[in-house]
């Protein structure tokens, strides 16, 4: 049995979603587009919602509207550790091509091969073939802070469980922090950004926690939540400014198999929560 993944990370499209999944199902090894369905009458109206996997990893996308644009606070690198510089250049390649360059691909000893770009949805990655073996992890959310990485990795490995610190290196002569960390088994980095540096982070990415029941769901709502004005439909803020989406392990089934009638009805209860009310879903989409 495939092995649940708690954590999805959720990238929000003005209405170009379905080009974006298709785009990386053709530029990522061994990934594809699992399934779709539209959300009807949403603030944004029908958004369409599509669950891809790169590489076996799996991300959601929706096509919102013009509400949130991407930018490198959250990035994604792809650990090519144990692959060729051949794929590693086509890939990179693909998501340069109409997109922005922020490091070019080359080698930075000691770390490998490496390159930042922001692809033509505007999406960052980076892509890197260590010289070192990495995490065992094809995928890996980055987060940039403004000096916090220590006290933010600290901070989620508190609150997740099967979490643990991995690598914690000092950079520019003790002036930023790169760190490493797991999150239910899923690992993330993280590093501190330059004080120039304008942006941060906002609803465009935001992760999807799946969680087994309402205690659990509960636990992670009032271990994360610190921005009241931004709880709604069981999205969230934390104290960092990352957005989470706290929701049953469910949901994606409910979404994917319901009747029309059944996600119009599961779609128009979520957008009048905050916190997810998980007996309620279920009930509202039995008897729908």
């Amino acid at each position: 049995m495939e092995k649940m993944q708690r954590i999805v990370p959720h990238l929000w499209f003005d209405s170009n979603a379905r080009d974006a999944a298709e785009f990386y199902a053709t530029v990522f090894p061994f990934s594809h587009i699992v399934a779709s369905m539209v959300l009807p009458n949403t603030p944004s109206g029908d958004a369409e919602l599509i669950w891809f996997k790169i590489n076996g990893y799996k991300f959601i996308a929706i096509n919102g509207g013009p509400y949130f644009s991407f930018n490198p606070s959250i990035s994604f690198v792809v650990n090519f550790s144990g692959y060729s510089e051949k794929i590693v250049e086509s890939v990179w390649e693909r998501l340069a091509e109409k997109g922005n360059v922020l490091m070019p691909l080359d080698d930075y000893p000691p770390l490998g091969k490496y390159g930042w770009v922001e692809d033509r949805f505007g999406l960052s990655w980076q892509v890197v073939l260590p010289v070192e073996k990495w995490v065992d992890a094809f995928i890996v959310p980055h987060l940039l802070f403004k000096g916090k990485t220590k006290q933010a990795s600290e901070f989620y490995i508190s609150v997740f469980k099967n979490s643990r610190q991995g690598q914690l290196s000092s950079l520019f002569e003790g002036k930023s922090i790169f760190t490493e960390f797991m999150l239910e088994g899923q690992w993330f980095s993280a590093s501190d950004r330059g004080v120039s540096i304008d942006f941060s982070f906002n609803e465009s990415v935001s992760f999807m926690i799946y969680c087994e029941t309402q205690n659990e769901i509960d636990y992670y709502w009032e271990s994360l939540s610190a921005v009241p004005e931004a709880e709604q439909c069981g999205w969230l803020k934390d104290k960092y400014g990352v957005s989470w989406q706290v929701v049953h392990r469910d949901m994606d089934k409910m979404l994917q198999s319901g009747s029309p009638r059944q996600v119009m009805a599961l779609t128009q209860m979520i957008l009048k929560m905050k916190k997810l009310d998980i007996a309620r879903l279920y009930d509202c989409f039995k008897t729908a």
